[in-house]
């Protein structure tokens, strides 16, 4: 089955009158608990929040649970729940570190992988590692607050709780009979030596909506969860409907031990700790942990139960537990028969067509799997995201309005006051972080074309909507401070949405229109907020790029004056010469938009020639061949020469312009010739409508912020590897300021920026976020993309030594491919078992049941290619998957079929 045919099977199944293949996925958090939502307006999320007392207390804006899932609007919640007999709490979610407590910041400390997705989550597979001894929370807790930042963070693997293999495999599967008849499947493997106990308390509960005082979500009937019969319970919800909740015997052939509670706060825990209520959130823990009576529902109904088995593994086997959930018009005929095995066997026969669909032919078994996993996490981290700004701000929890008093300072998010947040949305990392980044979200908009391109299009809609969207145009940064500034990236990833399936026939231009007119406004927002001098120079801000600099751009600078970012300024160029795209795509047919073609491609020139200025107020510097920030203070331009990634983001803005498509635009070539014509001395700083005379390219102009020269002496910096090429991809920081640090005295303090390939020494911004020399897939992603835009108008006739100094010439479109590989060597497994992004044991490296298990990490050791920070960012580490399938095909392509590059302007299909 072929992509195309995989995605019009799943498109037809949800468009039946009353189906909807994705109203119940994987859209569970990870994480709620230690959440700004969760928190008050003004307190500190880790705090007020905590991983002891999320058993419990109940959320307002969400539920966690353990590999589980939800319906899309995050009513009815099922998820794992484990005891090993030994643990001091009920393993019902997920533990970590917060951000003050890890020693890079917050950190997740336990081992889990998504195995598998389809887009519809037909099929769901996934793998939790559960410890038989104890677990060490108290270990993990004390080793990581002795560990300084200069440290390797002390991680579960390290704590030997897997020793001999005393450990369980909890193998977890969903599988869709229809869209509303769900059949469970939980699989848990004994990996040890000996026998060993395990509870498994399966649990379903309703989010609670009914106890914060609002008319808005409050059902008129609390939902609710009876026993119908010995193997199963009856769920009513009033919006969601009735479903029936089933569980086979067990493997000792006895039907599970029915526990009801409510879905409540254990207020008692607040004024007497000693006082056990009943009917609350920790009843099943207060239950089978403590063994404490009187704590259960004694009516066998609630809004929350779980089936609880008890059963002792024998060594080296397995026992199996199903579970089936159907709206009572969908329910089968018979539960457990031959056909919920069949329903399996279906699904997971669909699951390995439809990966094989998106596998280029020459991918070898190691990389197909890497691929799959990559495509599975990123599918398995959708979740449902809650979080409504003026109601959050009234603070219902405590019954009271506490909207801070004039003249205090403002809450969190306060200017925010229209944002209404109810959606299934894309997050980086489920657990580490389980809110939505605005430019994290556009770059999982890439593998997302491919994977579930449907998917894809809504999430680029979204964050432009009007209860998303500020009213003066900017995008929401992030939960912790929605008024930040991530780089502006979401016009490229809507392009590239468009490019890459238009491609596969869905040429969708009411897409490109919607997200077009939205996108003008978050430009304009740009234009009038952030260029400070009106020089078309920009200070953005943070702009995601943790650690960069000297200092925190996301506050005003110690020195007083303002920076002037070299990436602030390229990410505007980008912005326009993305919108330019879009724009000569709109106007194929639609005249209206030629002059908006216009306007994006003069402002792209006017940022080019603000960024070159010859006249000491640009940013490049012509002595060291590279783009530096400048710091503005006293009535100087001061350069901060600190070779990093910054410095490289003007290279992403090239693009190419077919005189073919322009031919068809008689409005924008007018105005394009009377240009050429009298602003001849543009030539002079920046590749200005370039055409080739050596090639035959003569169809094609070049339009980029570097002149050639430049470009050539940029590219030397890339491609050294003593500064910026490492084994595993580009560096974020030039490795020559490892033994040369830049330096700056600040009124008898000397800021120093030194380059670190692992972790950062500095708290300067964010907890284990760092741009300091680590390898990040986002801006990895966007280099090779523009190098091949560079290459499909240069061809052969652009040949640089890479590495440099290395004899080895290659064009740009094999350096492209040269990065791809080494990006890729990330996660190849080597001849030891081994792979440079694993952050385990040795012992661990070569045993079957872990050596095949691969995360995608946050970003990578720049040296070893060890994994670093979230453990669980398939979002953009995701990026992987397109990048191997692109290196397979280029394996199959002769050198004349490689005419498109991504993001160049030209016709869309031929992406």
């Amino acid at each position: 089955m072929s992509e195309v045919e995989w995605d019009r099977l799943v498109t037809e199944s949800e468009r039946e009158p009353g189906a909807n293949w994705k109203r119940w996925g994987p859209y569970l958090a990870e994480r709620q608990w230690g959440t700004v939502r969760e928190s008050t307006a003004d307190g500190d999320p880790w705090l007020n929040f905590t991983h002891e007392g999320a058993t419990w207390r109940t959320y307002r804006w969400g539920e966690d649970g353990l590999l589980g899932i939800c319906d899309r609007q995050c009513r009815l919640c099922f998820s794992l729940t484990l005891w090993n007999g030994k643990d001091p709490i009920l393993k019902e979610r997920l533990f970590g570190l917060t951000g003050p407590e890890g020693n890079h910041g917050e950190d997740v400390k336990e081992a889990y992988y998504y195995l598998d997705s389809t887009p519809s989550h037909s099929y769901l597979k996934a793998l939790y590692k559960y410890p038989q001894a104890e677990f060490p929370y108290a270990k993990l807790r004390e080793e990581n607050a002795k560990r300084s930042r200069q440290e390797q963070e002390y991680e579960l693997t390290n704590t030997g709780i897997f020793d001999e293999a005393r450990y369980f495999d909890v193998e977890i599967e969903y599988a869709k009979a229809a869209d509303e008849d769900i059949l469970i499947r939980i699989t848990v493997f004994n990996r040890g030596p000996e026998a060993a106990p395990l509870h498994l308390l399966p649990t379903w509960w309703f989010r609670n909506t009914w106890s914060w005082g609002e008319t808005l979500e409050r059902p008129r009937q609390k939902p609710s969860l009876a026993k119908l019969e010995a193997d199963r319970l009856l769920a009513k919800h009033e919006s969601l409907g009735d479903f029936q909740l089933i569980a086979d015997a067990g493997p000792d052939g006895e039907l599970p031990q029915w526990m009801f509670t409510e879905n409540e706060t254990n207020t008692w825990r607040f004024d007497d700790p000693d006082s056990k209520r009943p009917s609350c959130k920790d009843a099943f823990h207060l239950a089978v942990v403590e063994g404490i009576e009187g704590v259960l529902n004694t009516r066998p109904r609630g809004t929350k139960s779980a089936a609880h088995y008890q059963c002792m593994v024998p060594a080296g086997e397995s026992v199996e537990f199903r579970f089936r959930m159907a709206a009572v018009d969908k329910l089968p005929t018979e539960a457990f028969g031959s056909g919920f095995d069949d329903v399996f066997a279906q699904r997971i026969d669909e699951a390995d067509r439809y990966a094989r669909s998106l596998v280029a032919p020459g991918l070898s078994a190691d990389e197909e799997q890497i691929m799959r996993q990559a495509n599975a996490g990123l599918l398995w981290t959708k979740q449902f995201y809650h979080y409504v700004i003026p109601r959050w701000l009234k603070n219902p929890r405590k019954g009271e309005d506490e909207t801070p008093s004039p003249g205090l300072p403002s809450p969190r998010n306060a200017d925010w006051g229209h944002l209404y947040n109810r959606n299934i949305i894309s997050m980086p990392d489920k657990w580490e972080y389980p809110w939505y980044a605005a430019w994290d979200s556009a770059f999982h908009l890439v593998p997302f074309s491919k994977i579930d391109p449907y998917f894809a299009k809504e999430q680029a809609i979204l964050f432009l909507r009007e209860w998303y969207m500020h009213p003066n145009g900017q995008l929401p940064a992030y939960e912790w401070n929605f008024s930040d500034v991530n780089p502006p990236v979401h016009a490229w990833a809507c392009w590239r949405v468009y490019q890459m399936t238009a491609s596969n026939g869905d040429r969708d231009r009411n897409f490109l229109e919607r997200v077009f007119q939205k996108l003008l406004l978050n430009f304009t927002w740009w234009v009038n907020r952030k260029d400070i001098r009106g020089k078309h120079v920009f200070s953005g801000g943070f702009l995601g790029l943790d650690n960069i600099g000297i200092f925190d751009r996301s506050k005003p600078l110690p020195t007083g004056g303002h920076l002037e970012q070299a990436d602030g300024t390229a990410w505007m160029a980008f912005y326009c010469s993305s919108m330019l795209s879009i724009a000569f795509e709109l106007a194929d047919g639609n005249p209206a938009y030629e002059d908006m073609a216009s306007k994006f491609f003069e402002h792209y020139v006017s940022i080019a020639e603000a960024m070159n200025s010859l006249d000491g107020t640009g940013l490049w510097d012509e002595e060291d061949g590279f783009y530096y920030d400048h710091l503005h203070l006293d009535g100087r331009s001061i350069p901060l020469k600190i070779r990093s990634i910054v410095g490289l983001i003007p290279l992403f803005t090239v693009d190419v312009l077919f005189d073919e498509t322009i031919d068809k635009l008689p409005g924008f070539r007018k105005r394009m010739d009377w240009f050429l014509k009298s602003r001849p001395d543009l030539t002079r700083f920046m590749t200005y409508m370039e055409r080739d005379q050596e090639t035959e390219n003569c169809g094609r102009r070049l339009l980029a912020i570097p002149t050639r020269e430049r470009l050539l002496r940029m590219l030397r910096y890339l491609l050294d590897e003593d500064e910026f090429l490492s084994n595993y991809g580009i560096r974020s920081l030039s490795k020559f300021h490892e033994e040369h640090p830049f330096e700056y005295d600040l009124n008898g303090e000397r800021l120093r920026v030194q380059y670190m390939p692992a972790e950062s020494d500095s708290g300067l911004f964010g907890g284990n976020s760092n741009w300091r020399g680590p390898i990040w897939f986002p801006l990895n992603y966007l280099l090779i993309e523009a190098l091949e835009r560079y290459h499909l108008f240069y061809g052969k006739s652009l040949r640089v030594e890479c590495p440099t100094r290395s004899g080895n010439y290659m064009d740009l479109q094999e350096v492209a491919d040269e990065i791809r590989k080494r990006l890729s060597n990330l996660f190849l497994s080597k001849e030891d078992g081994g792979r440079p992004s694993y952050a385990r044991t040795d012992s661990l490296l070569n045993d079957p049941h872990w050596r095949d298990l691969v995360l995608f990490y946050e970003y990578f050791d720049a040296e070893t290619g060890r994994g670093l920070g979230a453990s669980h960012q398939t979002g953009w580490t995701a990026l992987i998957s397109p990048i191997l399938g692109t290196l397979a095909s280029r394996c199959k392509q002769d050198e004349h079929n490689n005419e498109s590059a991504p993001g160049a302007m030209q016709p869309a299909d031929s992406d």
